[in-house]
């Protein structure tokens, strides 16, 4: 089965997938994406990813070049070539071709990019037995809500969390958590889920949304607030939720243990939904 390119409405062979020199995205991380996730060849919450991708557009004054319907038959299009199970659809846009200039270009055409590959999902023991974080400074802009490709600031936390021997990198601004580098933050703390609350400090993610709701069906508390680090040291769980992470324990954070150094039991039940919402 092959991984599949799409480049301004058309599937080309992965070599011949290319875009100019001049694309704003290369030159000023002038653009939006979203990823995906597919299960069973479907893709997971397609409408919820697609409206984030029309509110980050919109918040650029980016032009959208497809209508949602028109984005549902690209993707299915090319799951359907890619044949993979599990997959991972990645859609950016850019503001497209122009001599490098700072300001919007007048009458250009945005860039459209759409790669599907296939999807490894983590081992069933990373999941089981939960995994290390490390806290880093948040050094990202101040519209984090918006799903830009100018992502420098997440992969120098991810890098760092990479020498430092961890999963994931928390980051950190003025004392309190806001997020990880590649997924959202939640802490558990007597029974109660705390987390960053949406705004431009952190990026909502998809599957942030869908683990609140199922933590409220199963009667859940949730409290919307930013946590201070330390307290995320003392909390009885952490986990971390994201399109490839889904709800992923986190049992010990710059080295402390969290809670009992296994996964808890909201998080084993949290995690334990997802699988029978996605399974």
């Amino acid at each position: 089965m092959p991984d599949v390119a799409f480049v301004n409405g058309r599937f080309l062979p992965w070599n011949d997938a290319t875009v100019s020199i001049d694309d704003r995205g290369f030159q000023f991380g002038d653009g939006v994406y979203e990823v995906i996730r597919t299960y069973r060849g479907a893709p997971f919450e397609l409408a919820a990813h697609l409206s984030r991708l029309e509110r980050s557009a919109t918040a650029l004054s980016l032009p959208q070049p497809y209508s949602n319907r028109q984005w549902t038959q690209w993707i299915q299009q090319g799951l359907s070539q890619a044949g993979y199970q599990d997959a991972k659809v990645y859609v950016q846009i850019t503001r497209g071709v122009a001599p490098r200039d700072h300001v919007f270009p007048s009458g250009t055409a945005p860039t459209v990019v759409m790669t599907i590959r296939e999807f490894h999902p983590l081992p069933v023991q990373v999941r089981q037995d939960g995994v290390s974080a490390g806290t880093c400074e948040d050094l990202r802009w101040g519209r984090c809500d918006i799903k830009s490709v100018n992502l420098l600031a997440n992969v120098l936390a991810r890098e760092e969390a990479k020498k430092a021997g961890v999963f994931e990198a928390i980051l950190v601004k003025d004392g309190l958590v806001t997020e990880g580098s590649v997924s959202n933050v939640m802490a558990v703390q007597s029974g109660v889920i705390v987390t960053a609350p949406e705004s431009p400090r952190i990026l909502s993610g998809v599957t942030r949304t869908v683990v609140l709701r199922l933590a409220k069906q199963e009667g859940i508390p949730v409290e919307e607030r930013f946590l201070p680090v330390d307290a995320l040291y003392m909390a009885d769980e952490v986990f971390l939720t994201g399109t490839t992470v889904e709800v992923l324990a986190v049992v010990r954070v710059d080295g402390k243990t969290i809670g009992s150094g296994q996964p808890g039991p909201i998080t084993r039940t949290l995690a334990a939904r997802w699988a029978l919402l996605t399974g």
